[in-house]
């Protein structure tokens, strides 16, 4: 085991709620299920160059941690998009113009329709809308151009312009709104019921509680593809994902679950240290709101409310919770970048090596290794949700460009 992070302050916090080795239960299958799952992989592999992402063996970091093996679900590829976030905001604007057309005309209408232009003229007229901290909005802008709807989409004061200008790139009006991104879930939330438009959140506590099951079940087909990634016979020992509001790692963990049962992961949420909802709803037993500064260079999850309907899947399913500073995040985005284990250079963006970085912290304490059961056979899957989805931050941290390390990947092992 080496020291691969500078020594940060963390967190790590059992979650007295979870079920252990259960299996997976009605109360969750309520909210992620086998048939939501063929349904979402339906509609989005049906769309112009869906391919899984990857899921990348890092041996050298699994050596230097202490650990068998360490995999990484690289989402920095999805759709062209830089992050997971088409699997959900994007599938959520197909169901919810689906949903729409056949209110009006009784017909039942697919993705290859909409692509198709068929009922365009319905298409036309509706509006969907989103708060975002940056990549939620473009998947949801992205697929409103993709289909033919007009798009709205809320930003809060701390979006840089880099992540505004990606998003208003694919056709969306662009509102600011003073305060956090829970200010501007509200905002968008209200507008919509004044407008009759239609608001496609990454969040329950938005108000539309299904498309936020829509998004999640989404998200849950890149935990599909990474199962299926596995080496034969190969069973996870831990799980470590990133959590803002909880989609993400509501998904992920509710896809392990069914996937391995009782015999499932142990699963590790990992928050911003100052947005840390999820921490605190598991230490209280029921969901907490987090006030005050928020904001965090892991933009994605600079969140203080979670979103209600992961609630059902996390609460039993997190067995702890970490939370962890900026600086790990800036670090770790530098080591996978440097790729100075040997390891194939990776570009990671800030939301997206959180849970990376809290495994990373983890491994090199000995009490949080004792307390995870991490060691020497351990297994570890990690989602790499992100890539360069702002490029200018990520230049400034990683000291060059995303594009610069993917070149430096594309000739690594070469003689």
């Amino acid at each position: 085991m080496n020291r691969l992070l500078s020594d940060h302050g963390f967190t790590l916090a059992d979650n007295p709620g979870s079920a252990g080795a259960q299996d997976y239960g009605p109360e969750q299958a309520a909210v992620l299920n086998a048939e939501g799952l063929r349904a979402a992989r339906a509609e989005i592999s049906s769309w112009p160059d869906y391919a899984p992402t990857p899921l990348i063996s890092l041996p050298g970091l699994a050596r230097a941690a202490g650990i068998a093996d360490l995999y990484y679900k690289d989402e920095g590829g999805r759709f062209g998009l830089g992050s997971f976030k088409p699997l959900g905001g994007a599938y959520a604007v197909m169901r919810v113009i689906g949903a729409e057309i056949q209110r009006i005309t009784g017909k039942h209408i697919t993705s290859t329709d909409l692509l198709a232009r068929r009922h365009a003229d319905i298409v036309a007229g509706i509006t969907v809308c989103a708060a975002t901290d940056g990549n939620h909005g473009r998947s949801v802008a992205w697929g409103a151009r993709m289909f033919g709807c007009r798009c709205v989409i809320y930003l809060n004061e701390a979006v840089t312009p880099g992540r505004e200008a990606a998003i208003a790139a694919y056709g969306a009006e662009i509102r600011r709104v003073p305060g956090s991104f829970d200010d501007a879930v509200r905002a968008a939330s209200d507008t919509a019921v004044t407008e009759g438009w239609h608001v496609v959140p990454d969040t329950a506590a938005g108000g539309n509680i299904g498309a936020s099951g829509d998004v999640m079940q989404g998200y849950a087909l890149l935990a599909d593809e990474a199962v299926a990634q596995l080496p034969p016979a190969t069973r996870p020992s831990h799980l470590f994902v990133q959590a803002g509001v909880g989609g993400l790692a509501a998904a992920v963990c509710g896809q392990f679950w069914q996937a391995f049962g009782a015999d499932r992961p142990v699963t590790v949420t990992v928050e911003p240290t100052n947005a840390d909802c999820w921490n605190r709803s598991f230490s209280a037993g029921a969901p907490v709101v987090v006030t005050g500064d928020i904001d965090s260079l892991m933009a994605g999850l600079s969140c203080g409310e979670i979103s209600p309907i992961s609630w059902p899947v996390l609460k039993v399913g997190a067995h702890a919770s970490m939370t962890i500073p900026d600086q790990a995040a800036a670090d770790t985005m530098r080591l996978l970048a440097d790729a100075d284990t040997g390891d194939r250079p990776v570009v990671g963006g800030e939301s997206g090596v959180a849970g990376l970085a809290g495994f990373l912290l983890a491994s090199q304490d000995t009490d949080a290794r004792a307390r995870l059961g991490l060691d020497e056979t351990s297994i570890v899957v990690v989602v790499g949700s992100e890539g360069d989805t702002d490029p200018d931050t990520y230049r400034e941290i990683v000291g060059r460009s995303g594009d610069q390390v993917r070149a430096d990947a594309k000739s690594w092992g070469r003689a």
